[in-house]
């Protein structure tokens, strides 16, 4: 066993501090174990959010040393203990107590996207019919477990504070896995450019490289939609068309 120092970020929504705790580190621990052998030893007051413990609640997630992760996949062995290791909380959204900050804003924007609107049984027995190509394209996208990390690393939303003007990754995410889908027949292109703010996104695959679920987000998602807006609002040639049809 070695000793190890945390500075945990404490305060509330009108402020707060970095206060540092030791406190004993063991083979395999997570940086979680760390912060509850912390509340149990010294700090009971310590507010943290968490469930599952295994990577897939999103409940735990945390700025440890700057980067946004989650505490209970992050292991100590590889984190330099030599050093103090901060653990703040994801600083795209407002702070609430300690690690645990107010994520309600992305559950308001959820709600803002157009759901998903099948198209008519293609057979006699009230099925349809879809390729496994497709259906295979947005089953990635499922596996976003809210962790929101995607959301803490955008320097839309963490550095500019564009939150009314921009959905952030796991939201164009969400929109992709509805305007891909097989069956969906909703258009969504229009609120992508004018109201979700798809354009300020300029790829730097920050969001990708945070996801703990590994989803591609940039390449497989964002691309994919920005590629429908283009094709929509600025193809010179289906302008053309657009015009010519209209007379």
């Amino acid at each position: 066993m070695a000793k190890a120092t945390f500075k945990i970020r404490r305060g509330g929504s009108e402020g707060g501090e970095m206060v540092d705790y030791s406190t004993e580190v063991t083979e395999g621990m997570v940086v979680l174990d760390a912060v509850h052998q912390i509340q149990a030893e010294s700090a009971p007051d310590l507010a943290c959010r968490w469930n599952c413990k295994a990577g897939k609640c999103g409940s735990c997630s945390a700025e440890i040393n700057g980067k946004p992760k989650l505490m209970c996949m992050t292991r100590l062995d590889t984190i330099d203990l030599t050093e103090a290791v901060t653990i703040e909380p994801m600083r795209a959204f407002p702070p609430i107590k300690d690690l645990i900050t107010d994520v309600s804003w992305n559950f308001e924007v959820k709600k803002r996207i157009k759901k998903f609107k099948p198209r008519k049984p293609d057979a006699p027995d009230g099925t349809w019919r879809m390729q496994q190509s497709d259906i295979d394209r947005v089953q990635e996208f499922r596996k976003c477990i809210e962790c929101f990390l995607c959301q803490d690393v955008c320097h839309v939303l963490r550095d500019h504070e564009m939150h009314d003007q921009f959905i952030g990754p796991r939201f164009l995410v969400y929109a992709a896995a509805l305007e891909m889908h097989p069956l969906d027949t909703e258009d969504r292109v229009d609120e992508l450019k004018n109201e979700f703010g798809i354009g300020y996104c300029n790829i730097t695959k920050c969001c990708t490289k945070v996801c703990p679920e590994h989803i591609t987000i940039t390449d497989n998602a964002i691309i994919p939609l920005k590629e429908r807006v283009v094709d929509e609002f600025y193809d010179p040639l289906a302008k053309l068309v657009k015009i010519f049809r209209r007379k």
